[in-house]
């Protein structure tokens, strides 16, 4: 008995959750009853012409006793009506699973996704301006609340990965981009571990570099954009929101930093990764810091990413 009524109010309460406001669900289901119900009145016509107008044959006792005809009209409509319905139903929540199913994951039912994508999809909108773990960080918390997120990245990156890609093929720098967009994509799945993948120490020239630096550089060169590389790039890793670079020219930090040793001697350390390592405390305000522009981003030709491979 306990066991019965677990059943029907997990029932009750996925039906509830299907009649929740905002899913874009009942209108549908509702124009299905319709059509059904349309096609239902089709089939009963037809099944009525043939009992009137064929001769007398054997069928025709079955299909008066298929039809209910001993019991009353109200019943017999109550009895169809709530067989229709519930195979309706039934064919519905198969489908939908059947559907579904490698989308959702475990312990959640269609109607709890459903329910969770649209208060995404409606939620605020959101720009977030930065770089570094901290961009990525802010997003993969942000993207549990809403799907209208917009990032806007820094690219002034010049160590690492990014350093040696930036200063060999001329291209911006692609690791920030790259955590923002694996922080967004829809599941941290097997492929957004891929994209964040790092090298050994034993991979040769690969030492170091990150394969989604790599992914986004290639298809920089395939597409001829940076910004159409970060497009596809989202594409692949089902992004919920946008990924946008702050400029898409080469800049470089620079900082003016006073020497210990030397009062009143002030230094220009030019590169985000150099800016640490001078030893010294910051001679400017904020605001007389400026990036340093460079040369504009060259095109990178396929040519020249596949000299680099061998």
């Amino acid at each position: 008995m306990k066991a019965t009524k677990k059943v029907l109010w997990t029932w009750a309460r996925e039906l509830r959750r299907w009649l929740t406001p905002g899913l874009g669900v009942k209108r549908w289901l509702g124009l299905i009853l319709l059509g059904t119900m349309f096609l239902g009145l089709g089939v009963a016509v037809l099944v009525l012409q043939v009992y009137r107008t064929a001769p007398e044959t054997w069928w025709l006792p079955l299909l008066s006793t298929a039809s209910l005809r001993f019991l009353p009209r109200p019943l017999r409509a109550l009895i169809f009506g709530g067989i229709g319905v519930g195979l309706l139903g039934l064919g519905l929540w198969g489908l939908h699973r059947s559907l579904l199913a490698p989308f959702l994951r475990p312990n959640r039912s269609v109607a709890q996704a459903l329910a969770e994508y649209r208060r995404r999809e409606h939620g605020p909108h959101i720009v977030a301006i930065g770089g570094g773990h901290g961009l990525s960080t802010l997003l993969r918390g942000l993207k549990a609340y809403t799907h209208n997120l917009t990032a806007v990245v820094t690219v002034a990156d010049d160590g690492g990965s990014s350093g040696r890609l930036r200063r060999d093929l001329g291209i911006l720098p692609p690791g920030d981009i790259r955590n923002c967009l694996a922080a967004l994509s829809e599941d941290e799945s097997l492929l957004s571990q891929l994209f964040q993948f790092r090298f050994s120490d034993q991979a040769g020239d690969l030492q170091g570099h990150s394969f989604g630096n790599l992914f986004l550089t290639a298809l920089t060169a395939l597409t001829g954009s940076f910004e159409e590389a970060i497009a596809e790039s989202g594409r692949v890793l089902a992004v919920h929101g946008r990924v946008y670079p702050a400029t898409l020219r080469q800049v470089q930090l620079v900082a003016e930093k006073a020497l210990p040793n030397q009062p009143g001697q002030v230094v220009k350390v030019k590169g985000e990764s150099r800016i640490p390592e001078v030893p010294g405390r910051k001679a400017c305000r904020s605001a007389s810091c400026t990036l340093a522009t460079m040369r504009p981003a060259s095109r990178i030709r396929a040519s020249s990413l596949a000299s680099r491979k061998t």
